[in-house]
């Protein structure tokens, strides 16, 4: 038998705990609520990214409850069979209602629930059928038969609007990334069976950590612990926690890779110059970690963390980001008078940032404050589809010079700012020749050796 969940076991959605615990109230005593006329939620749809704990919220709930849990997702009930979807449903329900009070759970109800008429071909779409059977169902039971329905998606967009309507899905609780303090106490559910060293400082790793998923910590407090055994440790300690969240954050390291000296040194240039022209910048994100060594897809990495979770960005920040991407290739430019194929990743990065800036958020003084073209970009899922059109050609013609002029003022700022501080380059390059992989402290002593140059802004 499994062990039960309470939400002693769910870390980090405080809000999202709260939001739940009236439906727990209900399903253990449901005579309280009824007798002032008030109606508990039929349906509660949890919505975040990935790996929020969605599923185990829902899992939480039940236990605390005390009450049977029915659990399905989406797509059981897409079958190569019509009707099976539909007859799933009411099955489904039949179930929950002999066995009430209880909780039925949906996983990635955006299979079945999607926009109706979204299916091309225009013929009778088997999910369409499921979904006007779950709509029946779940305006068919009465609440106080003491079933409640619990779906959890990440895409709420695709949802049909017939679902979302209060009645069907009253509660939309929303499960978010975890913050510092949420990161520290899932860190600190996750370590709760691991012996930790007496160096390992979870508020530390939770500072390092800013964008993580409670699934991410997961995975590295699991990495950590692995690393540990495989070096036969009695504990699990700090620099563990660092291995494993660079090994999470940048990649596995490809020591194997044999790499000529001439390429070490390109890789080695490429790399100072985005750290040194991060560290000259005003109001960047601290560096964390600069390597030459191969890690995941990528040659060599410069990560910044910030000291703090950022919500909102100016437009400062946004065009120092976009220079300290193309300092890499400035840096190779001023050293070794060449171009390489290093910095492909940078200026897709860079293009992207500046066309963000003019078509999204107005950020350009020629064009306004207008947003041009719709972005299909999924809520929770980061992912652009594609960008409807809706602006003329000669407006086009002016958006694409707008965002060349970001890059390339951009670009001509890093190199002027690296032109001036050749001596801290050089310095830079040669350490990670050297050492191969610097941490912040680090850069910070080789930088802070000779006394600064302030690079005057290019005229």
């Amino acid at each position: 038998k499994q062990n039960k969940i309470t939400f002693q076991d769910v870390a980090g959605v405080e809000e999202a705990k709260e939001e739940l615990r009236e439906i727990i109230e209900f399903l253990k005593d449901p005579p309280k609520f009824q007798k002032l006329g008030g109606k508990i939620p039929k349906g509660v749809l949890l919505v975040g990214p990935p790996g929020t704990g969605k599923t185990l919220l829902a899992k939480a709930i039940a236990g605390e409850a005390n009450v049977p849990f029915f659990s399905i997702s989406g797509s059981d009930f897409v079958e190569m069979f019509v009707g099976v979807g539909a007859s799933r449903v009411r099955d489904l329900f039949e179930q929950g209602k002999k066995h009430a009070p209880c909780i039925i759970f949906m996983d990635e109800i955006d299979a079945v629930g999607r926009h109706r008429g979204a299916g091309l071909g225009g013929g009778h779409d088997e999910r369409e059928q499921t979904l006007n059977q779950l709509l029946v169902e779940m305006d068919g039971f009465e609440t106080n038969e003491g079933v409640i329905l619990i779906a959890a998606t990440n895409r709420p967009d695709v949802l049909d609007p017939a679902l979302l309507r209060p009645g069907r899905f009253d509660r939309h609780v929303v499960v978010a990334r975890p913050d510092v303090k949420g990161r520290e106490e899932i860190l600190r559910v996750h370590t709760r069976r691991i012996p930790l060293a007496p160096n390992v400082d979870l508020k530390v790793l939770a500072r390092g950590t800013p964008g993580f998923s409670g699934a991410d910590l997961a995975n590295l407090v699991n990495e950590a612990a692995l690393l540990a055994a495989r070096q036969d440790k009695k504990s699990v300690e700090m620099i563990d926690f660092e291995n494993a969240k660079d090994k999470v954050l940048m990649g596995v390291e490809r020591r194997s890779m044999i790499i000529s000296e001439s390429e070490k040194k390109i890789i080695a240039y490429h790399e100072a110059g985005h750290a040194l022209v991060a560290d000259l910048l005003p109001g960047t994100d601290p560096l964390h970690k600069v390597t030459i060594i191969p890690r995941g897809r990528a040659l060599g990495l410069t990560q910044q963390l910030p000291t703090d979770d950022k919500y909102n960005y100016s437009k400062e920040y946004l065009v120092n980001r976009i220079t300290i991407l193309l300092g890499g290739r400035a840096a190779e430019e001023i050293v070794l008078q060449q171009q390489t194929t290093g910095a492909g990743d940078d200026l897709e990065k860079a293009t992207d940032m500046a066309r963000k800036m003019v078509c999204e958020w107005g950020m350009s003084e020629k064009m306004g404050p207008l947003t041009f073209g719709k972005s299909e970009e999924h809520i929770f899922l980061g992912r652009e589809m594609s960008r409807p059109k809706d602006y003329s050609e000669d407006t086009a013609i002016l958006i694409d010079a707008e965002i060349k002029r970001i890059v390339t003022d951009s670009a001509s700022s890093a190199r002027h700012m690296l032109e001036v501080n050749l001596e801290k380059l050089h310095a830079l390059a040669r350490a990670l020749l050297e050492r191969e992989s610097l941490d912040g402290e680090e850069i910070a002593r080789i930088l802070r050796a000779r006394p600064y140059q302030e690079a005057p802004a290019p005229a």
